[in-house]
């Protein structure tokens, strides 16, 4: 995974010492909220050591989950995430041969288009590098990501419960380049 980067942000690979951030990234409710069918918030840091080796492990040439750390200051202020999405069905889920983005980012750092311009570098990278379509599903009450979604192109295809064993509001970019 390679680290890509916008006017203001970094969007690197995580690193262990990142897991302060991690762990309190994903023991707030407010960042959990809409995240799986039953949301949880981390409790103890040893997850977020857990969390940051899989993503690490991850070995793909377009896939990734990139850390997002601002340029001016080298602080972290988030996550974006472009992954193969499971399909709705028995668990174990099955991949269904699609590719989501999403982005988690820490509540400090809301409201300065972080989410925005990170997701727009990786959907830019999922298209230079062969991608032809990514999808994004959020929860119907997440208007934010709904927001993120429409302000990078994307195009809302109505509600579907064809991931995750849930009812999400699905986005759709496909990539034009002849």
């Amino acid at each position: 995974m390679r680290t890509l980067r916008t006017d203001r942000l970094s969007l690197r690979p995580w690193e262990p010492e990142d897991a302060n951030f991690v762990y309190d990234l994903y023991s707030r409710w407010e960042v959990q909220r809409f995240i799986g069918l039953v949301p949880r918030m981390m409790e103890d840091r040893s997850e977020a050591d857990r969390l940051i080796a899989k993503c690490r492990e991850l070995n793909h040439s377009v896939h990734g989950f990139w850390a997002v750390e601002r340029l001016e200051d080298a602080r972290l202020v988030g996550t974006i995430l472009l992954k193969g999405i499971p399909a709705s069905g028995e668990p174990p889920l099955q991949p269904s041969g699609e590719t989501e983005i999403g982005w988690h980012f820490h509540p400090d750092f809301w409201g300065n288009g972080y989410a925005t311009e990170a997701a727009s570098a990786v959907l830019a990278h999922g298209f230079r590098e062969g991608l032809h379509r990514v999808i994004a599903a959020t929860s119907a009450e997440n208007s934010a990501s709904q927001n993120v979604c429409r302000r990078i192109g994307m195009k809302h295809q109505g509600t579907t419960n064809s991931y995750y064993n849930a009812n999400c509001e699905l986005f759709l970019a496909e990539d034009v380049a002849p």
